[in-house]
């Protein structure tokens, strides 16, 4: 690393640290892990409750994915239009409504989908599209830490927040457990995001940037330039990395809603399955930071590649008979660091291969790709489960198909560079 190099990734994190701060807490609390990591323990209470199967139940996340879908473009759109900050204020008062809302479900399953799709249409600002569009323009020689760092947050919420539900639901019952989970984001993130999250051209931030524009000696992120988001449909590469995404968010996304349940088939008590299923976000946690780490220093389709095909440890595992508690708890470590890295990956090719100038609508039309297979295969595993008797049959076709998704993201080649721009007009004090 030469001395210059050094210097910029001092100097970025001098300047950028807050924009990190404040993505990895907006994040975390964000539509992304609160519901998708909780859904499996509020399962076990609809089953007792209303007798719905675990099918039914993750049912809901497919509708959550469909309302969250045709919007995900919407808002990487008014991101890049309209400025990141505006978008994710107003997003995070409406998740906790959303969140909340859900406890009104008094036992119709039409009510119960509803309450879903209403929870993505309310939270859909709050998905990393937004956050990682300024951190992407605040970093550059280190963006694939930085990234990692913003995203590190969706583990250790994931697994504060499947101990937050499993203790609150015993103690005051699974509505008023949804009720405590919707205030987390407003009474935590929103005031953190306030004061600290601002993109490149907010006029607040100014005296910043021009230092940074100064002292650095790669000042692209500060004036994006790349492919518009017609370019980039005719560009290959974003046809291969949707090919690839699609299926690996069925193989990594699949097992985690469900994760509580999938323990108990294997004989396990609900407090050894709780246990064991925190592990999965937990490893989130280190997937993130050693993920953003390496994709910094090594190249990331190979990178992409190696950690992305882990669920396949997690899938040969969990098929075994009589795996004991440390052989699971591996299995979801692999799991778990593959997930910590799914968003990171994402974020850093658009940004390496598409430029920043429609980085958040590209991202948007891609991540409408990984959330349909996210959004679809917890119901496939949970309506599998039902069909026969546990998980190992849909293990085995994710376990299968995983290498022919994650090998051909070794095809994009070289990372490309894109000329800087005019800088953009700084957006006004809101």
């Amino acid at each position: 690393m030469t001395e210059a190099t050094s210097g910029s990734r001092y100097l970025e994190f001098k300047y950028g640290w807050k924009v990190v701060v404040a993505s990895a807490v907006g994040i975390a609390l964000g539509m992304s892990p609160l519901p998708f990591y909780t859904i499996g323990v509020f399962q076990i209470s609809y089953t007792a409750e209303f007798g719905w199967s675990r099918g039914m139940v993750l049912l809901g996340l497919t509708v959550f994915t469909l309302c969250a879908v045709p919007l995900a473009p919407t808002i990487g759109n008014l991101a890049d239009r309209f400025g990141v900050r505006r978008v994710v204020l107003l997003a995070i008062p409406g998740l906790s409504i959303g969140l909340m809302a859900m406890a009104l479900n008094n036992g119709s399953y039409p009510l119960y989908l509803t309450l879903w799709g209403l929870l993505a249409i309310l939270g859909i600002g709050t998905l990393p599209i937004t956050f990682t569009r300024a951190v992407n323009r605040w970093f550059h020689d280190c963006r694939g830490l930085a990234l990692g760092c913003a995203l590190i947050g969706t583990g250790l919420a994931g697994w504060a927040a499947i101990k937050l539900v499993g203790w609150l639901i015993p103690l005051v019952g699974w509505r008023w457990a949804y009720v405590c989970l919707g205030a987390v984001p407003m009474l935590i993130a929103f005031p953190i995001v306030y004061f600290l999250f601002f993109d490149v051209d907010d006029e607040r931030v100014q005296d910043k940037v021009a230092a940074l524009k100064r002292e650095r000696s790669t000042p692209v992120t500060l004036m994006p330039g790349g492919l518009t988001l017609s370019e980039a449909f005719r560009d290959w590469r974003l046809w291969l990395l949707i090919y690839a995404f699609l299926p690996i968010s069925f193989v990594i996304a699949g097992p985690i809603p469900g994760i509580v349940d999938i323990m108990m088939s294997k004989e396990f008590t609900r407090a050894e399955a709780i246990t064991l299923g925190s592990i999965v976000p937990f490893a989130v946690f280190f997937g993130r930071l050693i993920g953003g780490y390496l994709i910094d220093k090594i190249w990331a389709p190979l990178v992409s590649m190696v950690i992305l095909s882990l669920p396949m440890v997690f899938c040969y595992l969990l098929r075994l008979d009589d795996p004991g508690f440390y052989t699971i708890a591996l299995a979801n470590i692999s799991l778990g660091f593959a997930a910590g890295v799914e968003y990171d990956l994402l974020a850093f090719l658009v940004s390496r291969y598409f430029g920043l100038k429609a980085y958040s609508s590209i991202y948007g039309v891609i991540y409408v790709v990984f959330a349909l297979g996210a959004g679809f295969a917890p119901g496939l595993y949970g309506f599998s489960a039902d069909r026969f008797g546990d998980y190992d049959f849909i293990l085995g076709i994710a376990l299968l198909a995983t290498p022919l998704f994650t090998v051909p993201l070794l095809a994009l080649g070289r990372y490309r560079e894109y000329p800087p721009e005019d800088d953009p007009p700084a957006i006004a004090s809101q």
